[in-house]
């Protein structure tokens, strides 16, 4: 975890691939947002790959990295979903979901094996794949009169702060994005300016 607000994630859909006696493993490594997409990209790959004997996956979502799942599929407790998900967390990645399917190959690997075909599948998705930083923003929604304008725009353009939506007319409405750690700061920069109001609408 890099800090309170930025955190490590894929930047695109990569694909690793890993044998051994016979089994084929396939690892699918996918950016999400959210359990729904996760969920959503899940039955995909289990579409896609229909006719594997296992679709065993991890996932880690969140900035702050709050919520995970593992899961075996049918494979010895902890020869899969765990493997899957310490390389997530090894490479520090959130809002990540990494399906690998096995095609059986008529010789069981045992355990030890079976750590070393998912852990391998998965890290052979997350090498073809490029790790990229996010920053968290906030969502601040400025509300100010006219004559106002030129000493918040002044603010907005000297920051750098990205523009999401502007209402100008007599009362003027203005929402902008900025990192989550610097929220109250811009908030109260804001505030100091006569006649501007600052709500902060949560994260985008």
């Amino acid at each position: 975890m890099l800090s309170d607000d930025t955190y490590k994630t894929i930047n695109k859909k990569s694909l690793g691939y890993y044998k051994d006696r016979g089994s084929k493993f396939i690892a699918v490594a996918v950016p999400v947002s959210g359990e729904e997409q996760a969920k959503g990209e899940l039955e995909k790959i289990r579409k896609t790959y229909h006719d594997a004997r296992h679709h065993c996956y991890a996932y880690r979502l969140g900035w702050d990295y709050a919520s995970y799942r593992i899961n075996d599929d049918g494979e010895p407790s902890g020869s899969a979903g765990k493997p899957i998900f310490g390389q997530i967390r090894s490479y520090e990645l959130t809002n990540v979901l990494i399906v690998v399917v096995r095609y059986f190959g008529g010789v069981k690997l045992g355990v030890r094996g079976l750590i070393d075909a998912y852990k391998g599948a998965t890290q052979e998705a997350l090498q073809a794949t490029k790790i990229v930083n996010r920053t968290v923003k906030e969502k601040l929604h400025i509300h100010f009169k006219y004559p106002q304008m030129g000493k918040v725009m002044h603010i907005i353009k000297e920051n750098n702060l990205d523009q999401i939506d502007t209402r100008f007319q007599i009362e003027c409405d203005l929402d902008i994005a900025v990192q989550k750690s610097k929220g109250e700061e811009f908030a109260e920069l804001f505030r100091k300016i006569e006649d501007v109001t600052v709500e902060s609408k949560g994260l985008l």
